[in-house]
């Protein structure tokens, strides 16, 4: 079989296209053996040559540029068989394909690390979130049971406050400073809507005048025969109407001090003293809540909530010494500021009063400066000419 292998390897013509090397007998037959159908490794193992195939790949003509060409005994039948076809079937002799061969390499190299998994790197994000997710719902949880066991508790100390089964920690000083800043609230308030109202009808009293002022000169015009009389009155009103300006200013400043002075300063006060009364009431809870444990069981467990207890007491004994501080010392400064303010807008409201009905008013035009009472020049409300552009 070998010799005749040979004898046809002599009819065949191998053309050169870049290293110039003609091919030796090996090469022959291992052509020879892939045209008559048998497998590259069978035929390396036929041939009587000791040269390693490997060797032969390299040794020879660079396979990659190489084209062969093969032709039958009478030349009827040619074909081009490329190289790249030889090493698809020693790969596919090997059962490895080629892309798995280069992956193998360099999977195999050292220092070669592979790829981290996009399945890991995505799965940590979720995780986070998850995680974050799950640390807001216990926090909210916490807090809403917190808040759930502090309202049982103050409610539990209300009714029993209500019902006389309960004690409660009184400041008798205090809560009757209290009561007083209440009732002088309302008496204030009842102040301030009796100063509007005089405001309101003062200032239609006013428009009125002015009115009238304004026919009483147009008719002075229109009737000669009581050019005089019209003319009088309508001085007079003018003269009201000026002076009544003078006077509506100086109650709307004091309308606008009793308004700070109740719905500012006495409103603030009062809110901390509704946070006083908050505290004071879980103070008390809390302090029932002690007692009641200090007289049952001793065991483990109940010292460990009596524990609980007496730091929950502390904290909230804490907040109601600090507010009841806020509450006497808030109390103390309103009563210096309401005996300041009220003495200077008392002051101011019984002169220019007085001055107005007296017709004096030199000594109404002096009030309003001595109390720095500035006013409005008429038609100061109304908009400028640019901004009714």
């Amino acid at each position: 079989m070998t010799d005749s292998i040979l004898s046809k390897a002599a009819t065949m013509e191998i053309p050169i296209n870049s290293n110039g090397d003609s091919r030796t007998a090996e090469d022959d037959g291992l052509e020879q053996g892939a045209q008559i159908g048998g497998s590259l490794d069978e035929i390396v193992g036929t041939l009587p040559v000791a040269m390693d195939l490997q060797q032969v790949m390299v040794s020879g003509p660079n396979l990659n540029e190489t084209s062969i060409v093969s032709g039958g005994y009478g030349g009827a039948a040619e074909g081009i068989i490329p190289t790249s076809s030889i090493k698809d079937i020693r790969s596919k002799s090997r059962g490895i394909t080629p892309s798995h061969s280069a992956t193998s390499r360099i999977a195999n190299q050292p220092g070669h690390y592979p790829a981290p998994s996009m399945h890991h790197s995505n799965s940590n994000p979720s995780m986070m979130s998850e995680e974050a997710t799950r640390g807001v719902a216990v926090e909210k949880f916490d807090s809403v049971k917190k808040w759930s066991i502090n309202t049982y508790k103050c409610t539990k100390q209300m009714f029993s406050e209500r019902f006389g089964r309960g004690t409660k920690t009184v400041d008798l000083e205090l809560e009757a400073q209290i009561d007083v800043l209440r009732e002088t609230k309302m008496k204030y308030e009842h102040i301030l809507r009796l100063a509007r109202e005089l405001t309101n009808h003062f200032y239609n009293m006013v428009q009125t005048q002015q009115a009238l002022g304004d026919t009483f000169a147009d008719l002075s015009q229109k009737s000669p025969e009581l050019q005089d009389e019209f003319g009088y009155n309508a001085e007079t009103q003018r003269l009201l109407c000026k002076n009544g300006e003078t006077l509506l200013g100086a109650i709307n400043f004091f309308v606008s001090s009793i308004n700070t002075l109740v719905n500012k300063t006495m409103e603030d006060t009062l809110l901390t003293i509704k946070m006083y009364e908050n505290a004071r009431l879980e103070f008390d809870a809390y302090r029932t809540d002690l007692e009641e444990l200090s007289v049952g069981p001793r065991d483990a467990a109940a010292m460990v909530r009596i524990e609980i207890a007496q730091q929950q007491y502390q904290i909230h004994k804490d907040k109601y010494e600090r507010l009841h501080s806020d509450v006497s010392i808030k109390l103390k400064f309103l009563e210096e500021n309401k005996v300041k303010v009220m003495h200077k807008q008392l002051l101011l409201f019984h002169n220019a009063v007085s001055a107005y009905f007296a017709g004096n008013q030199q000594q109404l035009e002096q009030t309003l400066r001595q109390f720095n009472v500035k006013l409005k020049p008429p038609g100061s409300d109304k908009p400028s000419w640019l901004e009714e552009q």
